[in-house]
């Protein structure tokens, strides 16, 4: 959120949903696999934790999601949005936003039918 002149503005088009689900990620070209769990998650992107400090803004990331119930996960291609450090400490860990730039057709329905039902669930438990 973003403070102007005494009022919040949101720029987020999609509700974030805190929810944990298994991340793959990988730099395209890369061999090296990592994993991580996601912080949180929307139709446009997903917030997870990494301890690769070589990570930058705007590097591409290949992704899978894993989907509870999918049979398969769900695959992406996306590009941080944003890198910040957890602590002071060194070598602490840092969270990374990436935004979706491309989400399998095959996948589309899974991932977003997830998302709904999550988020339906949770307004319905309220």
């Amino acid at each position: 959120m973003v403070k102007r002149r005494d009022e919040l503005i949101e720029r987020r088009k999609f509700i974030r949903v805190s929810i944990p689900i298994g991340v793959t990620y990988a730099r395209p070209g890369e061999d090296a696999l990592h994993r991580s769990v996601s912080k949180d998650i929307s139709p446009e992107g997903i917030r997870f934790e990494t301890e690769l400090g070589s990570i930058r803004k705007s590097d591409p990331l290949d992704l899978a999601l894993e989907i509870p119930d999918a049979g398969n996960p769900v695959h992406a291609r996306g590009r941080v949005a944003w890198k910040k450090r957890l602590s002071l400490a060194d070598g602490s860990p840092f969270d990374i936003g990436v935004e979706f730039e491309k989400i399998e057709e095959d996948n589309k329905n899974t991932f977003l039918k997830f998302l709904c039902d999550v988020i339906y669930n949770a307004t319905k438990e309220k």
